[in-house]
Order: structure tokens, then sequence, then C-alpha cells
């Protein structure tokens, strides 16, 4: 057995990664790692080895054994934070789809953690697309739990390096498939994933994927981006090696302003969706310019109707629409409004489907354009001003700035008012901050608006300056800012706050000083430096010669000569006098000759050779002179070293010193105010939903105050209404008591009317031979003769046979009597009955007269006393005929 493990490490390592015993390859795993580690570069004999055998890590990630794929997914990250760019692009075609198949599923946490980690180093060594490329066929794995694996790794790669970094439209595309599976833990992982890109992009992302899920996972969706709303900025937390040297070299060059790993955020994330091209031009009427030219509006809108259908697409193919944009620019001139308006769509279309392309018809439209809104219609301006828009999207603010200022000077204050919030809404979009002149160009414009009479160009202004204000920060526009008052002031504050602009100004980089050195290498004939420095090994066969030393210095070789010294004592100066005699039009020095030529070339020096590198040397080669023939060393070596080359380069070393900290003190002040910044954005963002739940609050309780004023209103409406059926209710009792009074003392006049004057009954009653009349008063008849009665027989005795008559007689016969008025009439009707029954021998009695009399009169008074009327009545004519009965007087006297 030892000798078989003997055997198994003699072996090379890719025999041993293939080996069929699963130790061995495992064993072969760890050598390897060790040996990567180990390695300095990627040139190192064993990493090249495996660069070259790529195709055998397709073995090692995919082991069947899950211990030697743990140490094999190990020896791969090992390998690839060696191997470089080429061992990536090299074995990344054969590894990815296996790393999610079996490394990412795995049940060991660190096998899927090293799976993990070298996804990650294939998306640093080179670039992230091919990975994500690699990835996405995975997500359609009949596995669910590599699904899931692969979307969890996607979440971790872009929580890494952020969306900045990593495409994230491709990802966003298939999130829909993925919310279709039918296992849980893949939809858990997309709705991760998704709020992943959420942080990055917030609703930008929406219009890729949204439409496509279903109303249930956009609620479940949005309560979860609802956690994450609020969080500051994500910033991405790995660098690819390309951005760690940009970052090296940034910080090794001091003199670079603009070195921060925050202005990584100026990165354009692009998510807008891709379309084919359609080739607008080919369907284009061909009778569109006569048609445009009509005299009839109907036919130019009818044209611009159709190219207008023609142009609705997402993209347009590239061609020559020079005719087109002409149309459009003339129909901006039509007398029609609805013309205008559907030549700005058709621009506005035109430009958003041509995108960059549309940037050199920017001209033949821009003025007519600008010019046409002086319309007061606002559908029209609003038509213009978002054709505006798209051409500017399709431009650079550097482009549309003469026409915006020149307009901003209009005599047309509608004009002039609408070129203002075209210029805001180009600041705000721009992605490029003006230069400091065209800064301080839109400030003076936007300072004479302030003194604008109307107040909406003055707000106008004030907003120009805040926008710019923004963008180009505190040091150049407070300049500007200076002369205005504080009322003003306050006011573009207030827009400078509110406002929210893409771009930033930049302080262009100060270039460094090596950057002088070039041309002293390129051109070393014009001075005397740069020969002592190129001297180092001069050319033997350039020395013969006088000319040619001054391309000496281009290939400097060695700096001792040692086969021909003599050669050495001839170059070394004629390759310093060179160019000096040639300036100076000598061949040979002399004692007081020398001056001019030193005097020549003293003030190109510095210019010729600043590094102080390069003026350092100059000291050896005088040494290396003096041994040798001196006929020029002297006069030539004395003007050189009269100005010191270093003195003029101390300055830029004490000034870069001084750089260096104001600019370390300006980088810990920009990121106070960016940490700054972000607190007020997000306090700011929370300041606006609280004032927009207080808002749906105020709202509910308008409503319900308005709700309670109208109940109130109906109520008050109710009781008027209650109140005036009272006071109608109350005025016809009124009239109906008035109409009853009026009718009782009707029926009063009436009854006294047609009543005779009181007679005395008792001659009438008691003139009847039969005794009829005495035996009447004796019955009582009425209500009065009952009382009369009562008091005769209270006061005393009476006589049946007619004693009582005479009381009788005065009861009724008294003035004052009721009875008496009450029973006048009774007299004449039973005289007359009883005249009526004598002539025609009736039967009718005279009290039945009477008592039909009395009840009529009663009848007025009510039902009660007809009744008791009735009553006395009928007793009386029974007494009456009993009274008859036994006088016989019912009989008929014939």
């Amino acid at each position: 057995m030892a000798e078989a493990e003997e055997d198994f490490s003699s072996l090379p390592l890719p025999d041993r990664f293939v080996h069929k015993n699963w130790k061995v390859r495992k064993e072969g795993y760890e050598a390897a790692a060790k040996e990567f580690d180990l390695a300095t570069s990627e040139s190192n004999p064993v990493v090249r080895q495996f660069i070259q055998d790529s195709g055998i890590w397709k073995g090692v990630v995919g082991d069947s054994n899950v211990a030697a794929q743990q140490e094999g997914l190990k020896a791969l990250c090992s390998f690839l934070q060696i191997a470089g760019t080429q061992g990536c692009t090299r074995t990344r075609n054969y590894t990815i789809a296996t790393i999610a198949e079996k490394g990412l599923p795995s049940t060991r946490p660190a096998a899927k953690q090293n799976a993990l980690e070298a996804l990650m180093l294939y998306v640093e060594t080179d670039k992230p697309d091919p990975v994500i490329e690699e990835l996405l066929p995975i997500l359609s794995h009949k596995q669910p739990k590599v699904i899931a694996a692969t979307l969890d790794a996607l979440t971790q790669i872009y929580h890494a390096y952020g969306c900045k970094t990593v495409e994230p439209k491709p990802v966003l595309k298939a999130l829909p498939k993925v919310y279709g599976h039918a296992d849980k833990n893949v939809r858990a992982k997309a709705q991760e994933l998704t709020v992943e890109f959420y942080r990055w992009l917030k609703d930008a992302m929406k219009p890729l994927f949204w439409g496509d899920l279903k109303p249930v996972q956009q609620q479940d969706l949005d309560k979860l981006f609802e956690k994450v709303r609020d969080e500051p900025p994500p910033k991405q937390e790995r660098l690819l090696r390309s951005q760690q040297a940009a970052k090296e070299a940034a910080a090794a060059a001091p003199t670079v302003v603009e070195d921060y790993a925050e202005e990584e955020e100026d990165v354009v994330i692009d998510l807008e969706p891709e379309f084919e091209p359609v080739d607008v031009l080919s369907k284009i009427p061909k009778d569109f310019g006569e048609r445009l030219a009509s005299s009839k509006w109907k036919d130019r809108k009818e044209a611009l109707d159709e190219v207008q259908k023609l142009l609705n697409v997402p993209r347009i193919a590239e061609g020559s629409f020079d005719d087109l944009i002409r149309g459009f620019a003339k129909c901006m001139k039509d007398a029609n409004i609805a013309v205008v308006t559907l030549a700005a769509n058709c621009v506005e279309l035109l430009a958003k489907g041509l995108k960059r392309s549309f940037a050199k018809y920017r001209s033949t439209i821009m003025n007519p354009m600008m010019e046409r809104l002086k319309e007061k219609k606002q559908s029209v301006t609003d038509a213009i001003g978002a054709a505006l828009d798209a051409v500017f999207a399709s431009t650079h603010l550097q482009d549309c700035m003469e026409e915006i200022l020149e307009f901003l000077k209009h005599k047309n204050p509608q004009v002039k008012l609408e070129s203002t919030r075209f210029l805001i809404r180009c600041l705000k979009t721009s992605r490029e901050a003006p230069s400091p002149a065209e800064a301080k160009t839109i400030a003076e414009v936007a300072t004479k608006l302030l003194t604008e009479s109307q107040e909406v160009q003055r707000s106008a202004g004030a907003e120009v300056l805040g926008t710019l204000w923004k963008i180009m920060g505190d040091r150049i526009m407070n300049a500007h800012l200076d002369g205005l008052d504080d009322i003003r002031k306050a006011k573009i504050k207030e827009y400078y706050d509110n406002a929210e602009t893409r771009a930033k100004y930049k302080p262009k980089p100060v270039a460094p000083p090596k950057a002088a050195a070039p041309p002293a290498g390129k051109r070393p004939m014009a001075g005397k430096r740069p020969a002592p420095g190129g001297m180092k090994k001069p050319a033997p066969t350039v020395a013969a010669p006088p000319p040619p030393p001054v391309e000496e210095p281009a290939a400097p070789l060695a700096p001792k000569p040692t086969s021909r010294p003599g050669a050495s004592k001839l170059a070394g100066p004629k390759s310093g006098l060179a160019a000096p005699s040639r300036l100076g039009g000598l061949k040979k020095p002399g004692g007081g000759i020398p001056g001019p030529p030193a005097g020549t070339a003293s003030p190109r020096r510095p210019i010729v050779s600043p590094p102080p590198e390069e003026t350092a040397p100059p000291p050896q080669p005088k040494l290396g002179l003096a041994p040798g023939r001196g006929l020029a060393g002297r006069p030539l070596g004395k003007p050189q070293a009269e100005p010191a080359a270093p003195t003029p380069l101390q300055a830029p070393i004490g000034l870069s010193l001084v750089e260096r900290a104001e600019l370390d003190e300006l980088r810990a002040e920009v990121e106070r105010l960016r940490r700054q910044n972000e607190e007020l954005r997000g306090d700011r963002t929370k300041l606006t939903s609280q004032v927009h739940e207080l808002q749906n609050q105020n709202a509910q309780l308008i409503e319900d105050h308005t709700r309670d004023v109208l109940s109130i209103k109906a109520k008050e409406t109710q009781l008027v209404r209650a109140r005036s059926d009272y006071e109608a209710a109350e005025q016809t009792v009124q009239n109906q008591r008035r109409e009853v009074d009026r009718l009782k003392r009707e029926l009063s006049r009436q009854v006294r009317a047609t009543s005779p004057p009181p007679t005395d009954l008792a001659d009438q009653i008691y003139t009847d031979t039969n005794g009829v009349g005495g035996r009447f008063g004796d019955s009582g008849y009425g209500t009065q003769g009952l009382h009369s009665r009562r008091e005769r027989f209270a006061n005393g005795p009476t006589s049946p046979g007619g004693e009582g008559k005479e009381n009788f007689d005065g009861s009724l016969s008294r003035p004052g009597s009721n009875l008496s008025g009450k029973l006048s009439p009774l007299r004449a009707d039973a005289s007359s009955v009883r005249s009526g029954s004598s002539r025609g021998g009736g039967r009718i009695s005279p009290v039945e007269n009477v008592g039909s009399r009395i009840g009529g009169t009663q009848a007025a008074a009510g039902a009660e006393s007809w009744k008791r009327a009735a009553e006395v009545t009928q007793n009386l004519k029974q007494r009456i005929e009993l009274m008859k009965a036994k006088q016989g007087i019912g009989r008929n006297p014939q």
C-alpha cells in the first residue's frame, strides 16, 4: 500500500486529476492548490500547464466524490487568483455550467462557498457578461434545487459587484419565467434577487418584467420593496481587476483630483429594452411633400397622421431623413395648430427612434420649434416641449447651448418663458456638466430674468440658477450669486435644495509634471543637458562624425565604454557639443566664443529637461570628461551648471504637496457633504412619505367634513320644511276656527231671523177646550219646563186639575224666561196644526209639530242635544196619548 501511495505522489498533477481513485484525485487537488498559492505569476510552469490544458477543470469541479469536489473547487479558486485573464477566459466555458449544476447545490457548505467564490473570481478576473450568459440557461434546469442555487448565486454576484458593473437587463428579462415555476423555493429566491435589483435600480427596472407578473406577485413584491425603499444607495463591495488597477493608478497620481471610488455612480445603467430597428423611410408615401404643401389643412393633417403612425415604433433604422425634417420644420410655421401639434409629435417619435443618430438634424428643426413656442395654447407648447426634450436627448448640452441662450433673450415673453423651462429640463437631464464659461453665460442670462416684470419669469430664472448651482457647486456659483439680495438668494436656495440633476461638475485633472519628460527625450538636440544624460553608453558607430551625435540620446547603451577608450573620449565631447556647435555656428571651442551658445541654451534648458531625474546625472559626465580631452568641456560645462535645473522643479514639488494637503481636505469635505446629502435625502424621503400620509389624512378629514356639512344642511332643510308645514297647518287651523265662528254667527243670525217675536205660550196652550195646554204645561216639556216644574213642586203643592196653571203661565210669559223665547214658535205651530187638523181631520198632534220644530232648532247644537230632545219629545208624546186616551180628546168632534 505504501508503494502505491509513493507511486501516486510521483504522478504528475494532470494524471492525478483524472485518476480513478477519488483519494488520489483529492490529494492531487490539494497539492495543486499549494502549488498555485506558491506561484508568483501566471508564467509559472505549473500554472501555464493548467492554462494550456483548460478542459481538465470540468472534471475537477464536477467530481463525483463530494470530498474531492470540495478540494477541486478550492484548487480552482487558487488557480483563478494567479492565472489572470488568460486562465479565466480559457476555463470558464468548461467550468461555469458544471459549477452551477453540481457545485452550487452541494450539501457541503464549504463546497458551496468555494463554488460561489469561483464564480466571483470569474467575474472579477475578466468581465461579468460571459458568466451571466453561462448562468442564464441554468434557470431552465429540470431540477428546482439547481435553479434556486443559481438564483442565489446571481443575487450574491449583483450584491457584490452591483448593477453598474454587471449588466442587469438579461436577468430581469428572465425573471417572469422563474416566477412561473411550480417550486416555492425557486419563487422565493427569485423574490430575493428582485429585491436586490430594486436596491440598485428602484422603479426603473419595472418596465422590463413587471407587466408579465401576476397581480398577487406584484403585491408581494411591493411589500418587500417597502422594507428597502428608505435604505441608502448600495455601493459596490468587490472590484474587478481592471477597476483595481485603475484605483491603484489613481492613488499613484496624487495630482489627479477625481479619483474617488464614489465617482463610479456616474455610470449609466441602460435599462431600455432592445428592439429591432424598423425601416420607416421606405414606407413613407412618395407624395408626402406634395400633400404637405397642399393649401387645405386637412390634406396636410392627413399626411402627418400617416407619417406619425409609421414613426410610432421603438427603434428606427438609420437613413436620410433630411427631406422629412425640412417638411416638419416648415409645418412649425403652419397657421393651423393641429398641423403644428402633429409635426411636433412626429419629430418627437423620430428623435426617440433614431436616438443619437438624430443629432445631425438638430440644427434644422430646433430653431423653428423654439420660434413656435410663442403659441399660447398649452397643448401646442406641450407637444413642442416634448419634441425639444427628445431632440436634446439625442445631442449634448454644449450643442444646444447657443440656440437656447439666443432664445432666452427673445422679445416675445412666451418664447422666453418656454425657452427658460426647456433650459431647466436640459440641465436636469444632462449627464454632462457645462464648462465654467458656459455656466457664467447661463448665470448672467438667468440673473437678468430675475428682474422681469412677470413673476413666472422671475421664478424660472431663479430655478435656472438653483439647478446650475446644484451642478457646478459652491465655488463656481458663489461669484454669480454674491450681488443678489437675500430674498432672491433664498428663492434660488429653495430651488437648489429641490433640484435633482444627473450631472456633477468635475474640475479637469491637473497634468502631472512628468508629462514634460517625453518632449525632453524626443528633442535632445535642442539643448545641452540631454546629451550627458544620453551618455550612459554612446554608440561607437555614431561617435566619429560630428552631426550624428544628435541622435545618440535616443539610443542609450551601457554607461562605461571599455573596448574603445579613444572613441569614448571623442564621443563624450561630441555628443555634448553637437547641438551647441550647430546653434552657435562653432566648430571649435574658443576662449570667449562659448558665451553665445551658452546664452542661447540656458533659457531652453529648463523646458527641454524639466524632470529632476534628467538633471541629476550631469555631474557624472563632467567627471568622465575630465581625464579625456577637455577642449570643449570647460566652456560648455560652466554655462550648463549656471542655471540649476532642479531649482524650477522644486516649485512644482512644493505646490504638489500643498495641493495634496488641499486635496485631502477637499476629499474629506466631499465625503462629509456626501454623507450629509445622503442623510438629508433619507430625511427628505421620510418627510415626503409623512407629507403624503398627512395629505391623505387631510383629504379623508375634508371628505368627512364635507359629508357632515351636507348632512347638517339636509337636516336644516328638513327642519325649515317642517317649520313651514307647521306654520301652514297653524294658519289653516286659524282659518278653520274663524270659519267655524263665522258659521256659528251666521247660523245664529238665521235662527233669529226666522224666529217670530216671543209670545205668550200659555195663551195658545190653554186655549184648547179639552185642557191640552194644562196637561202640556204639566208635562214639563224641555229642559226649562222641567226645571220650572221642579221649582213649582218644591215651592208648594199643585192641583192636578189645573191649579198650577197660573204658575206655569207666569213662568212662560215672564220676559226673561228662556223657555218662552225657545217655545215662541210653538204657539203658531200649534194653532196651525189645530186649524189644519180641524179642517182636514188629520191625526197630527200640535205637540208633535212643536217637538219636530224644537228638534230642528236643537240639531245645530249637536248630535247629543238632538238625541236628548228626541227622548223628551217621545216621552211627551206618550204622556199626551195617555191623557187623550183617558179624557177622550183624540176623537174627531164631528
